[in-house]
């Protein structure tokens, strides 16, 4: 199979490095400033689950090549309208559509442009960055990429998919419950970037302090509670399930969107906490909680 991988930051960079390793095709869409470095440096990466210089090929918006029989897009969501112009020239007849982003709002994007058809669920469990040499750094325990027919069939293309994913130092997870998969991953992420970003601190200051603690569980329910009206395929245990999956992170662990707030660099909080609250409007929801993260997140990004 032939990959195109839409940018080579923290998470295309880590998970479309590993594809490479494991002697897969692997092409990188990147900006001109990115592929210079590139060319001098290689793709280094610097994990736990071991270190890596690659060297890339690499393609700039507009060079003419055959379409791909995988993109996994890895961008932002303030980048994605940018990345689909981009990568349309490369979207075939037979070419799946894997966006890594956060949230559910891009699915609406993505079918629009591409056809339901071409875009496959999928989501990713990794904590990495980018250190100020453009180098990937990957660390702790996750490093996981989920995918999925958002059918739930197990589709000839998806095993196909699955056999390239194979072998890599890197775990490629096969789900038939991809779409609630997504609407989990979007309930953690929306709480974790969302009580990091407030109180300017990692999980475990946060965790230790009883009304920290409190302010957790009111952010949990109210998102669950959006997610509900929303018709999403949750599961009924899933407050549990994320109040341990909280309680277990290490305690200097900070959100991505904290990591970027600390960078100055712009966040999602429209695509993320923007589209819950829509939600909850629409519905006359209260949550407080919410509101507050998103102010928070607005007044930031207003100041920039």
């Amino acid at each position: 199979m032939k990959f195109l991988v839409v940018g080579a930051g923290a998470v295309g960079g880590y998970f479309g490095g590993r594809l490479l390793e494991n002697g897969n095709d692997v092409t990188f869409l990147v900006r001109e400033g990115r592929r210079r470095s590139l060319r001098e440096r290689g793709l280094v990466i610097q994990s736990d689950y071991g270190n890596v210089t690659l060297s890339l090929k690499t393609i700039i918006s507009g060079e003419e090549v055959e379409p791909y029989d995988v993109i996994l897009l890895s961008t932002k969501a303030y980048h994605l309208d940018k990345a689909i112009e981009d990568v349309r020239p490369y979207v075939g007849e037979n070419t799946m559509v894997v966006p890594l982003l956060n949230g559910m709002a891009h699915y609406h994007k993505l079918d629009e442009q591409f056809g339901n058809e071409k875009v496959i669920g999928g989501l990713c469990y990794i904590e990495a960055t980018l250190d100020s040499g453009g180098a990937v750094i990957q660390k702790g325990p996750l490093n996981m990429l989920v995918y999925g027919e958002r059918s739930g069939q197990e589709s000839e293309r998806i095993i196909n998919l699955s056999e390239a994913f194979k072998g890599t130092k890197a775990e490629f997870q096969l789900s038939s419950t991809i779409i609630e998969d997504l609407w989990h991953k979007y309930l953690f992420i929306a709480t974790m970037s969302g009580i990091t970003t407030l109180m300017r601190q990692p999980i475990g200051p946060i965790c230790n302090h009883p009304s920290g603690m409190e302010t957790i569980k009111r952010l949990t329910n109210e998102i669950i509670e959006v997610m509900k009206v929303a018709g999403a395929p949750i599961s009924n245990e899933l407050e549990t399930i994320q109040m341990e999956k909280i309680a277990n992170l290490a305690p200097d662990m900070k959100s991505s969107m904290q990591r970027d707030m600390e960078k100055g660099l712009f966040v999602e909080a429209d695509h993320l906490h923007g589209y819950l609250l829509k939600i909850a409007k629409t519905n006359d929801l209260h949550v407080p909680i919410l509101e507050a993260v998103y102010a928070n997140l607005k007044i930031y990004e207003d100041t920039k």
